[in-house]
């Protein structure tokens, strides 16, 4: 059975012994939800918490038809392949364009134009809109195997620009900060070694514990990517991992109540942990994974060896750090060159 742990979710169990599943917020009407093993219990949690009505399909779904092509591409090895946040994220948006009118249109008709439109609706969401994008894509490739289509009509569309500086990298203060606030040995400061010494995602840093640990380094199967890492354990990591107390939860992170912490339940946590430290709104798990990154590129490292930490499947990420590093470098050169040259004028001048 799911577990769920998301925010103003309730359940329990009717006398008929079957999991109720209910969101209860403060200023809201109680709504009842889906089962969580239903397709629609996302969606109807995502209008919840938006206090939006939840979209309506249509109950016939017509052959050939957009929202046909979506419920068969969830049966796809390429679907069920993918890991089950990056799934849960996927249906999200799949199941609001279910909702939408031109769902039951044939997909044979899909023309470049119509995918530029509807990437337009969602103009003030460019991430999302890049994110349908690909999505469309994933989609029409599918429907081409099918045989329902001969071309992508997403081919030759331009992805939306995002002048977004994206989520917040931890600077070398901020971390200080906090760990000046969370001593060593405790949780906070266990979270934070275990997220900067490793460079991974709040949702691989849940699942470590004592059993992957060989031979002074952590054993990591990335939630995402499915990636099999080998990390060597920090010095600053191997300091916090020696002093923690093991409650029987199986994982280096748990709950007061002994248990491993859900990756939500653990974000809300960390945030918290942040707050108390005094730090400003924004430093974030990602932050330290991409604070990790820098830490790395300032190092020296390549770009393959920070993704041999790290994960990253695409090198592009990665090499906007070992870029910034790169010309900080180079105009710190260039500015002690210029003094050098000012020193030795100045020098010329006195001997004339």
């Amino acid at each position: 059975m799911t577990i769920i742990r998301l925010k103003y979710v309730h359940r329990f169990k009717d006398r008929y012994g079957k999991t109720r599943y209910y969101f209860r917020r403060s200023g809201q009407k109680q709504r009842r939800l889906p089962d969580a093993s239903d397709p629609s219990f996302l969606t109807a949690y995502d209008a919840a918490m938006n206090d939006q009505a939840v979209p309506q399909r249509p109950a016939h779904i017509p052959s050939g038809s957009v929202s046909d092509l979506i419920g068969r591409w969830y049966e796809t090895p390429h679907f069920k392949g993918l890991g089950t946040s990056t799934q849960q994220v996927y249906r999200r948006l799949l199941e609001r364009m279910r909702a939408e009118k031109y769902a039951g249109l044939p997909v044979s008709e899909m023309q470049p134009a119509n995918v530029r439109y509807l990437l337009q609706e969602q103009s003030n969401s460019p991430t999302t809109a890049n994110r349908m994008l690909r999505l469309w894509g994933m989609l029409m490739q599918y429907a081409i195997d099918l045989g329902w289509r001969d071309t992508d009509p997403t081919v030759g569309v331009k992805r939306v620009k995002i002048r977004s500086v994206g989520i917040h990298s931890w600077t070398d203060d901020e971390i200080s900060q906090y760990e000046r606030f969370w001593p060593s040995g405790s949780k906070p400061r266990l979270a934070l070694a275990l997220l900067l010494y490793t460079g991974q995602r709040r949702s691989d840093a849940v699942r470590m514990g004592p059993s992957d640990m060989t031979q002074g380094a952590i054993r990591v199967k990335q939630v995402k990517t499915g990636a099999q890492l080998m990390i060597p354990v920090h010095p600053a990591l191997e300091i916090e991992l020696g002093a923690w107390t093991d409650c029987g939860a199986g994982t280096f992170l748990a709950t007061d109540r002994g248990k491993p912490f859900s990756v939500n339940g653990f974000y809300n946590n960390f945030v918290s942990w942040c707050a108390e430290a005094g730090l400003p709104k924004g430093c974030s798990p990602h932050g330290l994974r991409k604070a990790a990154a820098r830490r790395l590129a300032e190092a020296g490292c390549t770009t393959h060896q920070i993704a041999a930490i790290t994960g990253h499947r695409t090198l592009s990420e990665i090499e906007r750090y070992t870029r910034a590093v790169e010309q900080a470098k180079l105009a710190g050169d260039a500015m002690r060159r210029l003094e050098q040259i000012g020193k030795l004028r100045n020098e010329v001048g006195k001997l004339t």
